[in-house]
């Protein structure tokens, strides 16, 4: 019986250490890039530091590190919480294997083509998609909608003018649950410095949660899509499409982008572009009115 088992135990062990290897590979994967990498690696050095006094038998130092080990795995928890919840909601959404319509995939053609509309007038703006992990406590920060979600909604909230502009929409089940929303800020420190608050929050939200920010640079016009605490820059609206396709597991047909505008137009009435502004009208009033008098009437 022994030596039945004998070949298993071999196997068993091989498994065992390719396990551990496996899980060792994707925690540092999960933590390059982030805030966690130089934590992880002080927290090493320290423990480096406890093994090597206990190796040489320092009494004082081995007494403290026993007292300490109970609160030090509460600590990490503390410490790596936002990287724990990032790797259990992964772990959750790989489990879930259900597939969007192709219906909701033309509602989400609606983000694509608003985010086109303000990267053409550089309009700033913040869309964040909700994916597992609901959004509610930032939903709640915001202005309640529960609106239809449609082209001519984004560039309503978006415009310039409109008192929902700043702050984020958040988009559930293809309803526009909330506008003005604030969410919390990246601090990862490899970030770019010429990311502004707008970037940091689409960054943020996706550190906490799986949701998906799509974003628009007001000082540059530049579509990014934040995913997993980290930032795509410079997409152009095909690729957009694509990323947000694939993101949401459906097929997203290709859609005709509007034509651009003239830049001689009001930034509103670009963004408003079935009305016209009462400027307009009064210009377009006063033009048939003089036209109408006539050579007698103008002398």
């Amino acid at each position: 019986m022994t030596q039945l088992l004998a070949p298993w135990s071999r196997v068993s062990v091989a498994l065992d250490i390719l396990l551990v290897a496996v899980v060792i590979y994707q925690v540092l994967v999960l933590i390059r890039g982030t805030r966690a990498a130089p934590m992880l690696a002080g927290v090493a050095v320290v423990a480096i530091t406890f093994y090597l006094a206990r190796i040489g038998e320092l009494t004082t130092l081995n007494w403290l590190v026993s007292r300490l080990v109970p609160y030090v795995v509460f600590a990490l928890i503390v410490v790596f919480q936002s990287e724990i919840r990032h790797v259990l909601a992964n772990v959750g959404r790989r489990l879930s294997f259900g597939r969007g319509s192709a219906r909701e995939g033309h509602s989400y053609d609606d983000i694509v083509l608003a985010a086109n509309l303000f990267s053409q007038h550089q309009t700033g703006a913040l869309i964040v998609i909700e994916r597992e992990i609901g959004l509610r406590t930032y939903v709640e920060s915001g202005v309640p909608l529960d609106a239809r979600l449609s082209y001519d909604l984004l560039a309503t909230i978006f415009r310039p003018s409109a008192p929902l502009h700043d702050g984020a929409v958040i988009v559930q089940k293809e309803r526009v649950a909330a506008a003005a929303c604030f969410l919390p800020l990246s601090m990862n420190p490899v970030l770019s410095t010429q990311l502004g608050t707008r970037h940091r929050a689409g960054i943020g939200i996706t550190e906490e949660t799986d949701a998906i920010a799509v974003i628009v640079s007001e000082e540059s016009g530049a579509i990014g899509m934040a995913v997993g605490g980290k930032i795509e820059r410079d997409l152009t609206v095909d690729q957009l499409r694509e990323r947000l396709g694939s993101e949401l597991r459906r097929y997203m047909s290709p859609v005709t982008l509007p034509t651009a505008i003239a830049q001689g137009d009001e930034s509103d009435a670009a963004l408003d572009s079935p009305m016209r502004t009462a400027s307009q009208q009064q210009r377009e009033s006063d033009t048939s009115s003089s036209s109408s008098l006539g050579p007698e009437g103008q002398a």
